[in-house]
């Protein structure tokens, strides 16, 4: 459950929600690493805000960098002024606390005005003056809300099965996700689209994904390219896009049940040799694994329990470990009951050739394959294997 509860962030999660540095700055206004190209100007009154600094700052892919800065007067007023050469994403930010900030999707020229509270700073910013700002400002709404309900939501952690949490989440989340995906369609060259796109992603996998907010995705892909070419944004976006593409064409054919599983033959703790072919005639579930991977042990209770359901119907396990230890590897399978005998390992951790055989990256990773070792399903876990298994089996 720890990926459903990250705060809501922007450019397909890689951009991150930014922190601001401290800068002290005696000037009303101080240029700190002014970009050549186009102005934009940004007035605004942040009300109880008075001889605050206001900070804006450039988020790129893993850096943040300072733009200019500015202090409110008595009223809480302030403008800031700079050039930028193209679209991008910046943070505005006020004070010292890291909470009180704002994205913005600025394009050279915009002429921004900026009305608000200290204390709603960036939940509730009347923004104008752009194609993105009314946008954007409704959206900061529609998550203010969604992140209140998260955190009730937190409190619950614990109380109620990890299913029904991620049942909530999704519902509290809908409002966000159907703003963000209308507005993508009705505009899709909106620079602000690049903060929204997160709603398009498969954060949770391919499973429940509507493969229609692919077609989203490039459509904003193909806009910002004819509209924004230079941007890095743009990069990001088609880089994204394609990625996902690929991804999900990979998911939908080792779902379609004609793709063979790839053989692997690997040594047991013993040091005997099992080939996942010799297992023909079962539906076997390949499990990427390894002791020291805490949701892999966490996973472990359910896969036992439906081993023992499914066992007599033709059913097993093939558990691949990615240790280097092997005896926290023996370990791990007595402590957790993995009864089942198809245990193996070459004992490279992260460096196994199954990464790229069977193209995962974290784990644990499942594998399903019927009886004839064609992968039927992938990504199975707690609630979605026990309804595959059932399907199966109630035939």
């Amino acid at each position: 459950m720890k990926y459903f509860f990250g705060v809501i962030c922007s450019a397909f999660l890689l951009i991150g929600c930014g922190e601001s540095t401290p800068h002290e700055s005696t000037d009303n206004q101080e240029q700190i690493s002014p970009i050549m190209g186009n102005k934009f100007k940004i007035v605004g009154t942040i009300k109880g805000a008075n001889n605050e600094k206001v900070l804006l700052q450039k988020m790129t892919a893993g850096t943040i960098s300072d733009v200019i800065e500015a202090k409110t007067n008595i009223d809480g007023v302030f403008e800031l002024s700079a050039d930028i050469s193209e679209f991008g994403y910046y943070q505005l930010s006020v004070g010292n606390q890291m909470d009180k900030n704002i994205p913005l999707t600025l394009i050279p020229g915009d002429n921004i005005t900026l009305d608000t509270e200290f204390s709603t700073f960036n939940t509730t910013p009347k923004l104008k003056g752009s194609t993105w700002t009314n946008a954007l400002s409704e959206y900061l709404e529609i998550v203010s809300t969604f992140q209140e309900d998260q955190k009730k939501l937190m409190l619950l952690k614990g109380k109620i099965s990890d299913e029904e949490l991620t049942e909530s989440f999704l519902r509290i989340k809908k409002p966000v996700d159907d703003y963000a995906l209308n507005q993508m369609k009705v505009s899709p060259e909106n620079p602000v689209n690049i903060l929204l796109s997160s709603s398009a992603t498969p954060y949770a996998g391919f499973e429940k994904w509507n493969s229609e907010n692919l077609e989203i995705l490039k459509a904003v892909s193909d806009a910002y390219t004819k509209t924004y070419p230079t941007s890095e944004l743009t990069k990001i976006m088609v880089d994204q896009t394609a990625q996902i593409e690929s991804s999900y064409t990979i998911y939908v054919m080792n779902n379609s049940g004609t793709i063979e599983a790839p053989e692997i033959n690997l040594e047991n703790p013993d040091g005997q040799q099992i080939a996942l072919s010799s297992l023909r005639g079962k539906y076997v579930l390949i499990d990427f694994w390894a002791s020291w991977c805490r949701p892999c042990r966490q996973e472990n209770p359910s896969v036992v329990r439906l081993y023992n359901k499914y066992k007599d119907q033709g059913f097993t396990v093939y558990s691949v470990s990615l240790d280097r230890n092997k005896e926290a590897w023996k370990t791990a399978i007595e402590r957790d009951g993995l009864i089942w005998p198809n245990h193996v390992s070459d004992l490279l951790e992260w460096k196994t050739p199954m990464l790229q055989l069977y193209g995962f990256s974290s784990i644990p990773h499942t594998v399903l394959i019927d009886k004839e070792g064609i992968i039927i399903g992938t990504k199975l876990r707690g609630t979605s294997l026990e309804q595959k298994l059932e399907e199966i089996f109630s035939k």
